[in-house]
């Protein structure tokens, strides 16, 4: 029972893999389905494209609440966790920009995607100075507005693989909605990396002074 959150963890991987390469067959990226795809076919990639990913971060609050369950964290665990959290959300977004243009998601995606790098090279560089940056409270509910922000994203921009009402006040709510919450999870999430940045500075002023 004990392996049960690293397996959660792994398995997010391995969905967030299948939704990138869905997503790729279905706009036509992958070379044995480019042009050979029927629409029905391409509707359908995308619903388990989006299956996968809700999925995948549903497992994101079971892992870490299970290992805590179960006392059964591990380095593995912590190893995983954050590369798990940021090849889904990374993966999410690429797919997103495969299913065509998205003019409203396409500066907050960019501003997401430059925070994750960041924050990865200064854990990286850091963790060589002996400098570690645990997880905020803050950065937690960022995760969530991020998967989140991006569900209801993916579902906006394949929405006609879902048969849902086009052209309705419901769509334009729920478009609203969506673009509204993934502004939000941008600028949490510049935050959180702002946060991280000024802890980092801090630590190695101090170990210089």
């Amino acid at each position: 029972m004990k392996s049960l959150p690293n397996i959660l963890t792994g398995s997010r991987l391995v969905m967030a893999l299948f939704m990138f390469v869905a997503f790729a067959a279905a706009s036509g990226a992958v070379p044995y389905f480019s042009g050979r795809l029927e629409p029905d076919a391409q509707f359908a990639l995308q619903r388990w494209a989006v299956y996968a990913f809700v999925l995948a971060a549903v497992t994101d609050f079971f892992d870490g609440w299970l290992a805590r369950k179960l006392d059964a964290v591990s380095v593995w665990g912590a190893i995983l966790d954050p590369i798990g959290d940021k090849v889904l959300v990374c993966g999410a977004i690429l797919g997103l920009m495969s299913l065509g243009p998205q003019p409203m998601v396409v500066l907050p995606a960019g501003l997401i995607l430059f925070r994750e790098f960041t924050v990865s090279a200064l854990r990286e560089v850091g963790a060589g100075r002996g400098v570690k940056l645990p997880v905020t409270l803050l950065a937690k509910w960022k995760t969530t507005l991020q998967l989140t922000a991006l569900a209801m994203e993916l579902v906006v921009a394949a929405w006609g693989a879902f048969s849902l009402p086009d052209g309705t006040a419901f769509r334009a709510g729920f478009e609203v909605a969506a673009h509204t919450l993934f502004w939000i999870a941008a600028v949490v999430t510049l935050i959180t990396g702002f946060q991280y940045w000024e802890q980092t500075r801090k630590t190695l002023a101090a170990q210089e002074g």
